[in-house]
Parts: C-alpha cells; structure tokens; sequence
C-alpha cells in the first residue's frame, strides 16, 4: 500500500510539472511535442543541410544531422536529470516541510519527467528515420538497456550531487560548470577521430562516452555497440549507486534538518 501510495505521489509530481511548465500557453501541453520537433529541425536542416555538415565515408546530406540527434537527445535527457536533481531537495522544500515524503522519490521523479521529454523525442527522431534509408536491425532492442544505464547513471550522480547540495550551495554552479565542460568532452557534435592521440585515449575514462557512442553505433555506423565496456560501466554504476545511496541514508535526517 504504500508503495502504491509513493508511485501515485511521484506520478502526481510528473504531471504537475508538465503543467506547471507550460501552464498559461494557448497550446499547452502540445509544447513537449513542439519543442522536441524544432530541435530536430534544426538538427537535421540547419546542421546536416544549411551547413553541409558531412561524416567522413558519406555523401548522405542528413548523415550528419542523424549523428547529431542521435547524440544530443540522450545526452539532454540525461544532462537535465542530474541539473534538475541537484536542487530538486531546495526546490520542492515546500513538500517536504508539510508532508512526510521519501526524498528519494523526489530524484525518481525527475527521472521520469526527464524520460516522458526523451521518450517524445525519440519517438519525432523515430518518425523522421522512417522516411529516410534507415535500416531498422535487431541490435535496435539493445536501446532500452542503454538508455537505463544512461538513467541510472544520471540517477546516481543527482542522488550524490543532491545531498551535496544541501551542505554546499556552490554544488549547484559547479556542477552546470561540470555538464558544460563534460559535453564538449564527450564526441556529440564532432567525431572522436578528430582528437589527438592523447585525447582519444582520454575518452576511455569517460562514461558517457561509451553511452554516446553507443548511440552512434546504431542509428549513425550500422554497429553493434562494445558491450564490454557498457557491461564494466554497468558494475561500477551500480557500485556507486549503493555507495552513495548509502551515504544519502546515513545523512538523510541532517538533510532535512539543514532544509
């Protein structure tokens, strides 16, 4: 039951935010299916067309708009999951103060209103690849395993950086700093090949590199993604995911007093 009760409390929180984000708009909820859209133009057109953004080993005009959008709306989704739940215990003081809810949820339910955004926007990017010469191959059912480590990850940093927060205000700016200098890090807008040696090999030790490329691999290169490495980055997530967890639990009543 009452688990029961926690998921109704984080479903309500999920379509409070959607109307709350576009609350007074002519078009109202439409927005989360607008938005997604003109992101995707300008992917595509502005990108791969207006510019003649090309990959190396195609003549294919969109090719480059594909490998943008396939980079791009992951890293978003996930990039807005750990922003958001940073300050989600700041934001949602209110709730806190006056009802008796589990603060984890609360970092669940940035998730979800993170992957309602994700799901609609790959469902556009879906769209658009259907009128293209897409081949749709079976290495496509790895996606939902990708994309929920992609979470889990994202879950796992916001639950570390949230409780963070609560004792050093700073947390906040310094990790926007940290997702800025960590996109133009991970090869979304431009090819790894392009990077030095030294660079290249740097990669290796970011995470979200391995997702990205995933990514790349099978809407962009027709491949299989490495599977060891997003299994390895699987252990060390969930090893970090009980760590910080952990140390939530141990400072969950100093966070509430410190709200």
């Amino acid at each position: 039951m009452l688990l029961g009760e926690r998921g109704v409390f984080i479903i309500e929180l999920v379509r409070r935010d959607y109307v709350e984000r576009f609350a007074g708009s002519v078009l109202g909820s439409l927005w989360a299916f607008i938005w997604p859209l003109v992101n995707l133009f300008i992917y595509i057109v502005i990108f791969g067309k207006m510019m003649g953004a090309r990959l190396p080993g195609t003549s294919d005009m969109n090719a480059y708009g594909v490998y943008l959008a396939a980079g791009l709306i992951p890293w978003n989704c996930f990039s807005a999951t750990i922003g958001r739940s940073t300050s989600v215990f700041l934001d949602k003081k209110n709730i806190i103060s006056k009802v008796n809810t589990s603060l984890p949820a609360l970092l669940v339910f940035i998730n979800l209103s993170e992957i309602v955004t994700y799901l609609i926007s790959m469902l556009i990017f879906a769209v658009f690849l259907l009128f293209q010469d897409f081949t749709w191959r079976i290495e496509l059912l790895l996606l939902p395993f990708i994309f929920y480590l992609q979470q889990i990850m994202a879950f796992t940093i916001g639950i570390f950086a949230a409780t963070l927060t609560i004792f050093l205000r700073d947390t906040k700016e310094l990790i926007g700093i940290i997702l800025q200098l960590w996109f133009w890090f991970t090869p979304i807008v431009y090819l790894a090949d392009i990077l030095p040696d030294m660079a290249q090999r740097l990669l290796l030790l970011n995470p979200a590199f391995g997702l990205i490329d995933a990514y790349h691999r099978l809407f962009v290169f027709n491949q299989v993604p490495n599977l060891s490495k997003l299994i390895i980055l699987t252990i060390i997530v969930h090893l970090l995911l009980i760590l910080f967890y952990k140390m939530f639990r141990v400072l969950e009543r100093d966070i509430r007093d410190f709200l």
